[in-house]
Parts: C-alpha cells; structure tokens; sequence
C-alpha cells in the first residue's frame, strides 16, 4: 500500500477544504510547486494533485501551476479536477501527467470514460465521490441517489489503473478513513482502490494495512500531512516494513 499525499489547487495556492465546501477553506501554501518538492524529499511514491476551480468549472483552471510541478518533481503525479473532455486528457498526459482521474464524467457522459480508457489504457482513474455511500458529482456540489458499487462496477474491465474512493463526510476532517467501506469495495470489484477522506494519523494507515485487502492500492492523505497530525516519512516506512513482512 502506498501513501499518496495530496495537493489541492484553488486560486494559485494549496488549499484544504472541509467536507468538500467551497466556504470552509484553509490556505497552507502560498506554492503548490514548494509542497510538491517538500513530499517528492520526503520519499512520496506518488502524488495526487487536484484542479478545485477547475472542478467547478468543469476545465482546467491551475494547469499552468501543475506544469510547474511536474518540471519541479520526478514523482508520479496523478491529476484530477476538470476534466471532461478527451483533450484535456490529452493535454494533461502529454505535458507529463502520469494518470488523470475522472469523476463527474462518470456518471454524466460514460462513453467519455469508455473512449479516454481504450486511448489510454492503464492511464486512467475513475473518482468516485460519496456521501452516505451515495455518489456526487460536481466538485461534491451535487447529489445523486448512485450507488457507489453499483457505478464502480459499470467500468470493470474497461482498463482503468485504479479507483479513488472518497468519503466526502470525512474529507478534511481527521476524523478517520471509513476502512470497512474501502475494503467492501476492493473486495467486491476488480478495479485497485486507493482510499481517500478522514485520515487523522498513522493509525489510519495500520487499519488499512490490518484489513490485509490486496485490492487496496493505497490511501490519500492532506490535511493530516499540513497539521502534522501525519508524518509522511513514518507512514511510509510503515507500510514498507508491512509490505516486507508479507513477503517473507
């Protein structure tokens, strides 16, 4: 399991919002590029990079910011907020993106998942935003009566490199990841989950690893990194000493 930490962009700066809502946000980084280089020095394997003012308008509003980080890390980056056309897929892989993640063109305009997974088989993650274990859409503006499991199996077999499953309640809030949620996920589709919402410390990284789910790809972790509730080099010499156990 890896740790992914994460980078949300809203006007220029690195932001975390509460629960999703526009109207609670705190700034902790005047530069994405800064807190990029600061987890790519701490051993990040990956790093999760969300476009919000892009998520709202539906394209990429902080593309410029995200081009600078990816000529300022060597680490995997993986983006998400916006993106609802094949070309802004395009765009972002071909400037160096390594996924791009589709969440309201899930449910909104599935033969744009379909065709994005055949052009760019492996290259894809399909974001799944819940609340109550109901989807929505719409940078969690908008709620639909989906099922979480229900969409998550409309896309299997179609190539997608991972799903990230976010419980919108406990987003930002440290209040702890819903594993049994996660884990009834990755164990009921043949799609990789990466885990995301509610990470209040590395006790959040020892459930997930004790629910011993191969079908959990990792986990995505913000606010707890910029309060320090998190220490990113602690959570993921955890899971490598896990990982090494597993395989003796």
């Amino acid at each position: 399991m890896i740790i992914i930490p994460a980078i949300d962009i809203r006007g220029g700066r690195c932001v975390r919002l509460l629960q999703g809502d526009f109207r609670r946000e705190t700034v902790y980084s005047g530069d994405p590029v800064d807190v990029a280089r600061r987890w790519a020095a701490k051993g990040a394997e990956r790093i999760h990079v969300v476009d919000l003012d892009g998520s709202r308008e539906g394209r990429p509003v902080n593309d410029a910011v995200i081009g600078r980080i990816l000529s300022a890390v060597d680490v995997p980056i993986e983006v998400g907020g916006g993106i609802r056309e094949l070309g802004t897929v395009d765009l972002y892989l071909g400037m160096g993106v390594r996924w791009v993640i589709l969440g309201t063109a899930a449910l909104k305009n599935r033969d744009f998942v379909v065709e994005a997974c055949r052009r760019h088989p492996g290259r894809v993650i399909l974001g799944i935003d819940a609340r109550d274990g109901k989807v929505a859409v719409e940078g969690w503006t908008e709620a639909t009566g989906a099922d979480v499991l229900d969409v998550a199996r409309q896309y299997e077999g179609m190539g997608l490199a991972a799903l990230v499953y976010t419980d919108i309640g406990r987003d930002g809030m440290e209040s702890g990841v819903n594993v049994p949620a996660t884990e009834r996920l990755a164990r009921q589709i043949g799609i990789p989950v990466i885990a995301s919402g509610g990470v209040a410390g590395i006790g959040d990284i020892d459930k997930l690893m004790a629910a011993a789910c191969p079908g959990i790809l990792g986990v995505i972790t913000g606010k707890a990194l910029y309060t320090g509730a998190l220490d990113l080099e602690e959570a993921i010499a955890r899971t490598k000493k896990e990982g090494e156990k597993v395989r003796r």
